[in-house]
């Protein structure tokens, strides 16, 4: 059976790319447009659960649009499900991401202008000119320190977590807003240039190398459990978001095996390096 996270068919429409493999009333190309709010829920049906989110900026080809709601692949890792019509609008070519915990979007190049929009870390931005203090963006205004061209990505994934120390633990959550796990892990990843899927299941199939058992961690290595991801920001030290503290946190490595085997979730599944 077909993952329906990465699989854009919904059996009235589906990406002409599975004609052959799925059955469908339409199978077409979709239309690539971006996310205009700050940030939007990614769902498993219309008016369904929270899977993941999207930030603003991101590009998504949108297959259906019907109802309020639109049929989408996340193009930065082929994520399928449902935004709301709301949060899409026109595509345009990010140049730009936002580089610091979060920013906003100002009327004018001065900080004591009205603020417009509140962006988190990785929104997408198109810079359209440079100005003194500011790059100015077809929606405003945004302090330059506070963004980085998209090429030229991080270095660093397990820095990139460190960033993230403090934010609120939120189920499916992507953004300085809110954030999970695998949200966590992915985030870091893709702001070093690196491919990441959205969920810890995918993830522990498809990033980095598998690592024995007993390996000694080193900065950036992955843990997985059953549902569960954690990256080493040192051989003894763990950063990752968790419902037991409700928040991205450092974590002695044993001290977390320990507690998460012990409340019921069982062991370490596999280590991982990128």
């Amino acid at each position: 059976m077909s993952d329906r996270r990465a699989t854009p068919a919904n059996g009235r429409v589906a990406a002409k790319w599975l004609k052959g493999q799925v059955t469908a009333d339409r199978f077409v190309d979709g239309d690539v447009q971006r996310v205009v709010l700050p940030c939007a829920d990614l769902r498993d049906a219309p008016d369904g659960a929270r899977d993941r989110q999207v930030q603003f900026g991101e590009a998504v080809t949108v297959f259906e649009n019907r109802g309020g709601w639109g049929f989408v692949r996340r193009e930065c890792d082929g994520y399928v499900g449902y935004l709301s019509s709301d949060a899409l609008g026109p595509a345009k070519t990010a140049t730009h991401f936002v580089a610091t915990p979060a920013t906003h979007l100002y009327t004018a190049p001065d900080f004591k202008s009205p603020d417009l929009m509140r962006l988190g870390f990785f929104a997408r931005v198109t810079v359209t000119s440079e100005l003194k203090n500011h790059f100015e963006t077809p929606e405003g205004f945004i302090p330059k320190k506070h963004l980085r061209p998209l090429d030229r990505p991080f270095t660093d994934p397990a820095t990139v977590a460190q960033t993230h120390f403090g934010v609120p633990y939120l189920w499916g959550g992507n953004s300085t807003m809110g954030i999970d796990c695998s949200g966590l892990v992915q985030v870091a990843l893709l702001a070093c240039g690196i491919a990441c899927p959205g969920d810890s299941d995918m993830q522990e199939a498809a990033v980095g190398a598998a690592l024995a058992p007993d390996a000694p961690l080193e900065r950036g290595d992955l843990l997985f459990w059953k549902g569960h991801v954690a990256m080493a920001v040192d051989p003894e030290t763990l950063i990752h978001a968790n419902a037991h503290h409700m928040a991205v946190v450092y974590e002695p490595a044993q001290a977390a095996i320990s507690r998460i085997k012990a409340q019921g979730d069982g062991g370490v599944t596999s280590r991982r390096r990128l």
